[in-house]
């Protein structure tokens, strides 16, 4: 029972929740997992209506992964999704290391001036594309790059010295139009340097789907920890959705999806993304070998999505009211934010944009925590003195 968890100290205590979705930039949406169609490949044009989909349905966020795979790459889409998007933020992934610090938060800079302060960031410290580096490696040099950026949203200067980079530099050209600490970190990763590095530097710790035991344990141990750097972090959700009108109808659905799916050709395609084999990604397949005959791990949680894709493996399948109950018992369990997704995306956004998120009280976490302004701010690039 939720009562009997162990509560985290979070940074929202409000219920309020933010809700976003997900934009398939990297090779992988489907109507049959494991199984290609030209219209729904992650071309320009796809990606861009599932975008525009979620934003005129009233979504507060869309996370736009990134992957070396077939697609678009996502600091490049978002700049272009500036540009047709009206209110819903971009949860734009980078991976730490790729791009040269400083340019990179001059790339963030721009990119959130043209969003007047709709971005957010999503940490990612998995390796480079070629490359291979242990655990430790990794995330020392994310958190170098995290120490770098926030120097640059929140000071005049960039005086960094550490293992892997060294700046003494102005920091006028990286300021971000957020203020009070520029965009929020969502980041996600149950290693023991990913907990470390969320609870000093990031401000949404990101879980994919266990059950509400394993996802509470995890949820007091990062809050516990954040407390020794005198902070507080918030929690979110990652899952997939399939939601229908009768439980039948949903368990259907659910296995519609697996119903034309080569389990050796999944395998290799679950394989190709840079992920498949973290720690969270082997925890859930773990988890999947204790799941009943159909495949739940719990009641209204079906891990068979993570038989054909890497990283978020689950989903919650039901009613539009099992669907609800099940997100009301996550944000008693302390979440706060909530990444969907569904197949095919679309017709899956559009799904639970009529039938559950009009009963879910909603908020965007940057204005909620002050760091998207509401009138222009004080910038290089905006009315700031000019040196």
């Amino acid at each position: 029972m939720i009562s009997e968890l162990k509560s985290p100290q979070i940074r929202s205590n409000d219920p309020k929740v933010e809700v976003a979705w997900f934009c398939d930039l990297c090779n992988g949406d489907y109507r049959y997992l494991g199984v290609p169609e030209g219209n729904l490949r992650s071309s320009f044009e796809h990606c861009s209506e599932i975008i525009r989909t979620a934003d005129e349905l009233g979504y507060q966020n869309i996370l736009l992964p990134s992957s070396y795979q077939v697609g678009q790459d996502t600091l490049t889409f978002a700049a272009a999704a500036s540009t047709f998007t009206q209110n819903i933020s971009l949860l734009t992934a980078i991976r730490c290391g790729e791009i040269h610090p400083p340019m990179l938060a001059r790339t963030l800079s721009t990119l959130d001036h043209m969003l007047k302060g709709r971005l957010n960031i999503n940490i990612i410290s998995s390796d480079l594309p070629g490359t291979l580096k242990d655990s430790k490696t990794r995330y020392e040099i994310s958190r170098e790059v995290i120490q770098i950026l926030q120097q640059g949203w929140t000071r005049d200067q960039i005086s960094f010295k550490g293992k892997y980079y060294e700046f003494d530099l102005p920091a006028d050209p990286v300021k971000s139009y957020q203020p009070n600490g520029g965009p929020l970190l969502y980041f996600g990763g149950i290693s023991e340097d990913a907990r470390e590095l969320c609870a000093e530097f990031c401000d949404v710790f990101l879980m994919w789907p266990e059950t509400e035991e394993r996802l509470s344990e995890t949820m007091f141990d990062l809050s516990e920890r954040a407390k020794k750097y005198k902070r507080s972090i918030d929690f979110g959700l990652r899952i997939h959705l399939i939601v229908r009108d009768t439980e039948g109808e949903a368990k259907e659905a659910a296995k519609s999806l697996l119903s034309k799916i080569d389990l050796s050709r999944a395998n290799e395609v679950k394989h190709r993304a840079l992920d498949s084999k973290s720690a969270g990604v082997l925890r859930q397949d773990e988890l999947r070998k204790s799941a009943d005959s159909e495949l739940f791990i719990e009641p209204f949680i079906w891990s068979g999505v993570g038989l054909a894709r890497s990283g978020c493996g689950s989903a919650i399948v039901g009613t539009p009211e099992q669907v609800y109950e099940k997100i009301q018992r996550y944000i008693k369990m302390g979440i706060r934010a909530f990444i969907f997704s569904g197949y095919p995306l679309i017709e899956e956004s559009k799904i639970f944009a009529k039938n559950v998120l009009p009963q879910l009280d909603t908020i965007n976490f940057a204005e909620a925590q002050g760091r998207k302004p509401k009138g222009i701010p004080v910038t290089p690039l905006t009315t700031g003195e000019r040196k």
